[in-house]
């Protein structure tokens, strides 16, 4: 099972002017944590893109063209790329650039966007947000097997015998499907033989159970092969020396930027009895001190079958600091717990 970290960018609010922390100093951390991440023996890092004044990454492609000059094994992806409101052409193009600045590191993850600003934001209309993705998905797919594409379709110029350039390393990228507990987005990624990212950050993770075991059959129901099958899970996390003063410090946090994002969903106020749940053995958010966060993501690994686990970090702003003591945790003490434990 590849262990790694996934992240949004979340900005720090000043507590006395309500201001949100500069662009300009996250994006500086990110690039300092990712390199930690590289050092720490970690697998793979995603970021996601955002069109919100509480995220500072909108282009996940650019955070990952710089990662990929100060790592060297790490793998690079987004965690999503908004497909839906994305040019398929261009960004293959990106990631075909980052795989080759990085030597064969980047990875696409796509989604559907559970966050919609983007949509007004490229001259979209909500209404086609299936089939937009659906479309664009067909398009990026035949991209990514052709170096030269003839495609037709409907919210998009046709292309005819059209050269796609750069290539990416072995002249196919690596791309996933990332879905938030939608079955008929499990059983797509299923039919085309994608990997899987489900998206687990609240509840009980057991509920899930059906996605996977659905995801399973469809994928091998349509002939791919068994040794390819990918499947992982998305997580808030956060580790820390002593759960007690880890859970004391960062529930505010955490709960006001859910609070955030819930404002304009609809979500009632978040409480501190969903984050205690959450803390617990039976819960979504893998937030602890090392032993247990190992026997955790061990428990959940058995469970679902899982390849890969994207420890989701930066939800509410924890500090630099904070982030760098949790990555180093994660790469020096849970990552060889696990990796020993599935080795018998």
């Amino acid at each position: 099972m590849e262990l790694g970290i996934s992240m949004f960018g979340d900005l720090q609010v000043d507590k006395a002017t309500g201001n949100f922390q500069s662009t300009q100093q996250r994006l500086r951390e990110i690039i300092e944590e990712i390199k930690l991440m590289d050092e720490v023996g970690l697998d793979y890092f995603g970021i996601g893109e955002h069109h919100r004044p509480d995220y500072a990454v909108p282009s996940p492609e650019i955070v990952m063209a710089a990662a990929a000059t100060v790592t060297k094994n790490i793998k690079l992806g987004s965690a999503v790329s908004v497909l839906s409101s994305s040019d398929p052409v261009k960004l293959y193009q990106n990631f075909a650039m980052i795989d080759q600045l990085s030597g064969g590191r980047a990875e696409l993850m796509a989604g559907r966007g559970s966050f919609i600003e983007s949509f007004p934001l490229f001259g979209y209309d909500l209404d086609d947000y299936d089939a937009l993705f659906a479309e664009k998905l067909d398009l990026l797919l035949t991209i990514n097997k052709n170096e030269r594409v003839t495609w037709h379709g409907k919210f998009r110029t046709s292309l005819n015998d059209q050269a796609i350039l750069p290539r990416a390393v072995n002249n196919e990228l690596s791309i996933w499907i990332a879905v938030g507990g939608t079955p008929q987005s499990v059983i797509r990624a299923g039919k085309l033989g994608l990997p899987l990212m489900i998206a687990i950050i609240g509840g009980a993770p057991t509920q899930f159970q059906p996605l996977f075991d659905l995801y399973k059959k469809t994928y091998l129901e349509n002939g791919h092969d068994p040794a390819k099958f990918q499947v992982g899970i998305h997580s808030h996390a956060l580790f820390g020396d002593n759960a007690a003063a880890l859970s004391k410090a960062y529930f505010p946090l955490y709960a006001a930027q859910m609070d955030r994002v819930g404002r304009s969903r609809g979500w009632p106020s978040y409480q501190r009895t969903q984050f205690d749940f959450g803390m617990s053995k039976h819960g979504a958010l893998f937030v602890g001190e090392a032993d247990a966060m190992a026997d955790k993501i061990l428990h959940y690994q058995e469970l679902f079958g899982l390849t890969r686990f994207a420890a989701h970090m930066d939800v509410g702003a924890p500090s630099h600091q904070d982030l760098m003591k949790s990555i180093e945790i994660y790469g020096t003490k849970i990552a060889p717990q696990v990796r020993k434990a599935l080795a018998k």
